[in-house]
């Protein structure tokens, strides 16, 4: 027989983890369509980063903007682990999270996530559906000769 007396004991904890497990998944169906769609077509594409916008501003507001971009991103790449084994789209709100954050060796992963054809396909799903151009993928120049 299957003793219960550590769920009945922890029945607080269990609902809150099915809580968070919805919001997550409904937060990811919400957020990574906007995402998606503003990353520019070329982004894993071009053998060089993007400069950021943001280096135009005040350089307390860039801090400030920077600082809540990598912070979301984080929270973004932790969901992302949990929507692994949670309802949820958990390698695409991944590699959002790693678009979002700083860290060395970024731009290097991005690109070998994106060359993936099943991740790609993902995300032009959504940008598609979205009404934006495809992401053109790792390797491949997006100018034409």
């Amino acid at each position: 027989m299957i003793d219960l007396s550590w769920v009945e004991a922890h029945q607080g904890l269990l609902l809150s983890l099915a809580g968070l497990s919805v919001l997550m998944f409904v937060g990811s169906l919400i957020a990574l369509p906007f995402l998606v769609a503003r990353i520019p077509e070329d982004y894993f594409a071009d053998p060089q980063r993007h400069s950021a916008r943001l280096t135009r501003l005040h350089p307390v507001v860039y801090i400030s903007l920077r600082l809540f971009k990598n912070l979301v991103g984080w929270v973004l790449v932790l969901a992302g682990i949990l929507m692994l084994v949670l309802p949820g789209q958990g390698i695409l709100t991944i590699l959002m999270g790693l678009v979002l954050s700083d860290f060395p060796g970024k731009y290097r992963l991005e690109r070998r996530l994106a060359g993936n054809h099943r991740v790609l396909s993902g995300i032009n799903w959504i940008r598609r559906r979205s009404g934006h151009a495809p992401l053109v993928p790792p390797g491949i120049s997006s100018q034409s000769p």
